[in-house]
């Protein structure tokens, strides 16, 4: 059957200023580990640690601009467009622009604080 998810969860971010995480699926709001899906909303100046996750990225920006450095460049995703990021690659994410940035991430397999390999300060 099934499962329907009624809510998201509200997870904890990482980052210079508040950011809005809502987990549909996951290993928090459904116990998933194969597969995460979250919808995010960061203000203008958002930015969090680098990082070299074990898992690939898939990001879809809904509003706004996600700014994603990378070894050797960065990319702007603009509303409408997606970035994969590859599990082992080096990734740092951040919203510049005026007005923020929403967009929705699924991570295969999910998410875990354990398997991000955030940068040390």
């Amino acid at each position: 059957m099934p499962q329907l998810i009624e809510k998201p969860t509200r997870i904890e971010p990482t980052g210079n200023k508040p950011k809005q995480i809502d987990e549909y699926v996951g290993r928090v709001n459904s116990q998933t580990d194969a597969i995460s899906i979250a919808q995010m909303r960061s203000p203008s100046g958002w930015m969090e640690p680098g990082q070299r996750p074990e898992f690939d990225e898939f990001t879809l920006v809904l509003k706004g601009k996600l700014c994603v450095e990378f070894e050797g460049g960065q990319l702007e995703v603009s509303a409408g467009q997606a970035v994969i990021a590859r599990k082992g690659e080096w990734v740092k994410y951040s919203t510049p622009g005026a007005e923020g940035a929403e967009y929705v991430a699924i991570c295969l397999p999910a998410f875990s604080p354990h398997t991000v390999n955030r940068d040390s300060d």
